[in-house]
């Protein structure tokens, strides 16, 4: 599914549309260049699984993990290298433990089980584009 044109608003619309299909141990692999709208994204993700606190980036920190109705774990991989770095990170052992979120997976995507849902981001001006490739995910009704 491609959405294009969003505002804010919208892009909260989605992500409260993706957060009722999610389950635990659901894998969100989100791809997009800087300030495309991956975090904001996140953000409104976590409000509508009642998250608690502050959903911000991991860019310097790698990881972020949140607690609300489910455990997340949030990546960012930017600044790594390679795969054996990321791996350190301890994603795989947690794929069962919740929700996980990964921020520039491209370094991973072949150590991941297929069934999780690839998010794309642009940007253009204010306006976002979104596209949510469903392939071995469950489907979407948004």
């Amino acid at each position: 599914m491609i959405y294009k044109d969003l505002n804010k608003q919208k892009i909260g619309e989605i992500a409260r549309e993706v957060s009722k299909t999610l389950t635990f141990g659901d894998v969100l692999l989100l791809y997009g260049e800087l300030g495309s709208g991956k975090t904001f994204f996140v953000q409104k993700l976590c409000k509508h699984i009642k998250v608690k606190g502050i959903v911000n980036s991991p860019s310097y920190v790698l990881l972020n993990e949140y607690e609300g109705k489910y455990k997340v774990y949030h990546y960012d991989l930017y600044r790594l290298a390679s795969a054996e770095e990321a791996m350190e990170l301890g994603i795989l052992e947690r794929l069962n433990d919740g929700i996980t979120i990964i921020e520039w997976p491209e370094l991973i995507e072949s150590y991941l089980p297929s069934n999780h849902l690839k998010i794309h981001f642009e940007h253009s001006g204010k306006l976002r584009n979104i596209k949510l490739g469903t392939q071995g995910y469950r489907c979407l009704q948004t």
